[in-house]
């Protein structure tokens, strides 16, 4: 009998066709500052300016800690099963790096299916316990499936926590019925911010019994074209990152956003990590994976948030982010835009 990924008494869940309204009320911007590759802190509200397609806003920080509402979503098909182990193991450092004391987690395993083993608590054992009845399941694993079933967990928590999601998955994805235009867009109605830790895809292929690789299944000439750029087979992994290619993203979202059929994404991962304002890690054996855990969470508890209401909300399609500090400019990160829905 094929093993279940999860505990059998956890509940599986279904993913609904989701519907979407326009406008945006308060955009969080979650600012990552950095110097030499050092974290910045003790910068104040003066010392942020954010644009908002060119146009300066009324920003607030928040200067107070925001406790964490996280969801492990954990990739338990059969090909990972070489690395659920080293998995097992992370429970105590999503407590003590990750959510801190004031913190909340739940736990998220994901094949074909979609089950909570354990819904939020700040008690790190059941995590931990949690995470320890985790078991191989299919050999699907539907990322973007799981995105829509953690936003859906974390969309209820207190308005007052910040909303994390860390997915540890493959970059690709394999049997989701969700779209990726519509997890991007529920993920940021809900301002949820993903962080993945990657699963090493050549290793799973070595362990994956039968599973074709993944391909491009469109010729150049079947994609949608970006304006200004020919449609061929280098701008295509410039642009929708096919083939290892970093992806210049904000063309990429704003093509994603305007077309009503499916985009292909060879790294689904990059995509939703750099739109909320998340990082990509990756880790090959237990040092490595501590050592991605720690720094995600120093990236988290480093962060500055940064909102606002847009004050020019009647422009609808793609608003692009920037946001520099003064006086000195640093090196700084944040999530590139979002998609605003024109308004009759």
């Amino acid at each position: 009998m094929l093993a279940v990924c999860g505990v059998m008494a956890a509940q599986e869940q279904q993913i609904p066709t989701p519907t979407f309204q326009g406008g945006v009320s308060i955009v969080v911007a979650p600012v990552t500052v950095t110097r030499d590759g050092s974290f910045v802190n003790g910068l104040e509200a003066r010392n942020f300016k954010l644009l908002d397609n060119g146009k300066e806003q009324d920003i607030k920080l928040d200067v107070t800690y925001v406790p964490i509402s996280l969801v492990l979503a954990v990739q338990c098909s059969s090909n990972a099963q070489v690395f659920l182990p080293t998995i097992k193991r992370i429970g105590p450092l999503i407590e003590g790096l990750v959510i801190g004391q004031q913190g909340e987690a739940a736990l998220l395993a994901f094949d074909h299916r979609m089950r909570t083993i354990q819904d939020f608590t700040n008690d790190g054992r059941l995590i931990s316990k949690g995470l320890e009845s985790l078991n191989a399941g299919s050999s699907s694993h539907a990322m973007i499936d799981a995105v829509f079933a953690g936003t859906r967990l974390l969309r209820n928590r207190p308005k007052t926590h910040r909303r994390v999601m860390l997915l540890v998955s493959e970059t690709i994805d394999r049997g989701s019925e969700g779209r990726m235009r519509e997890a991007l867009l529920e993920a940021q109605i809900h301002n949820v911010q993903i962080y993945t830790v990657n699963i090493n895809r050549l290793i799973t292929s070595l362990t994956d019994k039968g599973q074709p690789p993944r391909f491009d299944p469109y010729a150049p000439g079947q994609r949608a074209r970006i304006p200004g750029q020919p449609m061929n087979a280098t701008t295509n992994q410039t642009a929708f990152g096919i083939g290892g290619s970093s992806a210049n993203f904000t063309p990429l979202l704003i093509e994603l956003f305007r077309q009503t059929k499916a985009i292909f994404f060879d790294n689904p991962a990059e995509v939703f990590t750099k739109y909320t304002g998340g990082k990509e890690y990756s880790f090959i054996n237990q040092s490595t994976m501590e050592r991605v855990i720690g720094e995600i969470g120093e990236d988290l508890h480093s962060q500055y948030l940064l909102s606002y209401n847009p004050n020019n909300q009647s422009e609808g399609g793609w608003h692009e982010i920037e946001v520099v500090t003064l006086p000195n400019k640093h090196e700084v990160r944040t999530r590139p835009g979002y998609w605003m829905a024109s308004r009759p």
